[in-house]
């Protein structure tokens, strides 16, 4: 019995190292996985960053493409007017040349309407110098007198400013005078008070007597 359990004892002992043994191989095992997930999490990354950058780089080079589209549609509208342009340009050159023509006819007649209106103006710019002639008189007038407008307006500035102090000053009298009158009303009153008591002070003694 006793041999039994020794040897029950020493299989237990013998499965429990080899379970810690492939306990050890295992957690080596688990850990070159983790590693290697790390690394591979880690390409992932960087895989992922080349995806964005390469994304945005495409929209850019859409966005460029787009632009340049518009561009080019820009460019043949613009053409398209143009050509519009230059035919109408084309249809209305014989109407110009006949306006034109017309033009010229009218230019001479106008020739001979400026002859008339410069002979007119060169009569108009006489009597404007002889206005002018005028003014300058004028104001040479006006010069000489400024002296005495200056003189006369400083006169009728200083008449109201006269005025201005005296009304001022009337004010001010009027003032000192209603203060006056009721300082002097309140003496009287006083007074009177003070009279009305003595009197009654000596009617009160008379009785008393």
């Amino acid at each position: 019995m006793i041999g039994q359990d020794e040897s029950a004892g020493a299989d237990t002992q013998q499965t429990i190292q080899d379970l810690e043994q492939q306990a050890a191989k295992d957690k080596e095992a688990l850990d070159k996985l983790l590693v290697a997930y790390q690394a591979q999490e880690a390409d992932i990354g960087e895989l992922k960053a080349q995806v964005e950058t390469l994304n945005r780089e495409l929209i850019d080079k859409e966005t460029e493409k787009e632009g340049i589209n518009n561009l080019l549609s820009n460019l043949r509208r613009q053409k398209d007017e143009m050509e519009v342009d230059l035919a109408k340009a084309n249809t209305k050159i014989p109407y110009l040349e006949s306006k034109l023509e017309k033009t010229e006819e009218l230019l001479d007649r106008e020739k001979a309407r400026l002859g008339t209106a410069i002979t007119l103006a060169e009569e108009i710019d006489e009597s404007n110098q002889a206005a002018q002639a005028e003014l300058a008189a004028r104001d040479d007038w006006y010069i000489q007198h400024m002296q005495v407008f200056e003189e006369l307006n400083e006169a009728i500035k200083t008449r109201h400013d006269m005025i201005d102090r005296a009304v001022e000053t009337a004010k001010e009298i009027q003032s000192k005078q209603e203060t006056f009158q009721a300082q002097k009303q309140a003496v009287i009153e006083e007074i009177k008070q003070m009279e009305s008591e003595e009197e009654e002070s000596e009617d009160s003694e008379l009785e008393n007597e």
